[in-house]
């Protein structure tokens, strides 16, 4: 269909999230990893180990890297002003202040 009332059509495709794609490999590598090894000839319980180790890890680097999406996307840095309860507590930063003892060079100390 041609002329102004042709329905509009997406110009490119969504963009997709690389936290996904790159877990989607991970999870796609824990597969593949233990069946190359059972391929090859390792020990089935050598087999379950590896794969549970890399499920472990990419479990982890998810977690990791989905905490550090949230935390770039607010515009503080990270930290949550006005909201109690889980946010550190910064002190004030210490002024410096004159005065007190000081020792000189050719003062003895106490």
């Amino acid at each position: 269909m041609s002329g102004p009332h042709r329905t509009a059509e997406p110009t490119s495709a969504p963009s997709r999230d690389g936290v996904t794609d790159l877990v989607r490999w991970a999870a796609f590598s824990c597969f593949l990893v233990p069946v190359a090894l059972l391929w090859y000839g390792a020990s089935f319980a050598g087999t379950a180990g590896t794969a549970l180790g890399l499920a472990a890890v990419t479990g982890v680097c998810r977690l990791l890297l989905r905490r550090s999406e949230r935390l770039a996307a607010h515009p503080c840095g990270g930290e949550r002003a006005g909201r109690g309860g889980r946010g550190r507590r910064r002190r004030p930063a210490a002024r410096a202040r004159g005065g007190g003892r000081h020792a000189g060079e050719n003062t003895p100390v106490d």
